[in-house]
């Protein structure tokens, strides 16, 4: 069965996150006090993720390279590396770089458990390697053609290992052409333990359900959210069953899309999507 590779530090992951910075994406998300910028949210939920994969790495000696991460930001006419600080201008990283090198710590308030039942608030120390950035139009399809690169690059040099994983976050279309071509390309590269995964990732602020990763078009409203659709890999079994241990409803051809996405959607996304083999 493919996607079935060991993770080590001599056969590492791959991850790559595409994250939509057009100007749409300072529209609000969320209701209430917990209204938020998009570009905001995806940034925490991204930051958030790298703090728990290197937690998730990190043994004795420090944090072993068990993934290499590129946060690839596109809006206007630019398509690039989204980390700042000392990483800015990279693209793929080794973890333990990464989890050495953030641009800064925040503080932040969080509620925890008071030990009597109800909830108290902290400070925390909250990474950051990527901020919310808002420019301009929706250059998909470069963006997809720029991961093509970094993932031709990565299968060559690791064409035993498991698959590199993209996770694409957007709230709008494409500006510079239909990205279909694009991502066909992309998810044609393949290891010899399966092809390379596309995910997408539709965030909205708007009032109506999420459509969390569907088997079929049938609940999508329109041509856009369906071309997603099946521009999205489907989800390899150990995703799928943790998928349905979160209480999604899956199929063998449930596919890795989220449309008309939440907050809450947003992370349990990158949490599914980025659900590889064991580490070893």
């Amino acid at each position: 069965m493919p996607y079935t590779a060991e993770i080590s530090r001599t056969n590492p992951g791959c991850f790559i996150f595409l994250v939509d910075q057009s100007a749409s994406m300072s529209d609000p998300i969320g209701s209430g006090e917990t209204v938020q910028q998009r570009a905001q949210v995806v940034s925490d939920a991204i930051n958030r993720l790298l703090t728990e994969l290197s937690v998730k790495c990190a043994k004795e000696e420090g944090v072993r390279d068990y993934f290499h991460v590129a946060v690839i930001g596109y809006g206007h006419t630019q398509v690039g590396s989204a980390f700042t600080g000392a990483l800015a201008g990279r693209d793929l990283v080794p973890l333990s770089e990464i989890a050495n090198s953030p641009a800064r710590l925040e503080s932040r308030t969080k509620k925890v458990p008071d030990g009597a039942g109800g909830l108290v608030e902290t400070t925390v120390q909250f990474p950051v390697w990527m901020d919310p950035v808002t420019n301009g139009g929706t250059p998909m399809t470069r963006a997809l053609g720029y991961a093509d690169s970094l993932v031709a690059r990565w299968v060559d040099q690791h064409p035993g290992g498991f698959p590199p994983i993209v996770l694409n976050l957007t709230d709008g279309e494409s500006t510079d052409g239909d990205p279909t071509s694009a991502a066909i390309g992309l998810a044609s590269h393949a290891t010899a333990d399966g092809p390379v995964l596309l995910f997408n990732l539709h965030v909205s602020g708007a009032s109506g359900t999420p459509v969390t990763f569907p088997d079929s078009e049938s609940e999508l409203p329109d041509t856009y959210s369906r071309l997603l659709f099946h521009m999205s890999s489907v989800l390899p079994s150990h995703m799928r069953s943790y998928a349905a241990s979160q209480g999604h409803r899956v199929s063998e051809a449930t596919r890795g899309f989220v449309y008309n996405a939440d907050i809450t959607s947003i992370i349990e996304f990158l949490d599914i999507g980025t659900r590889a083999t064991e580490l070893r």
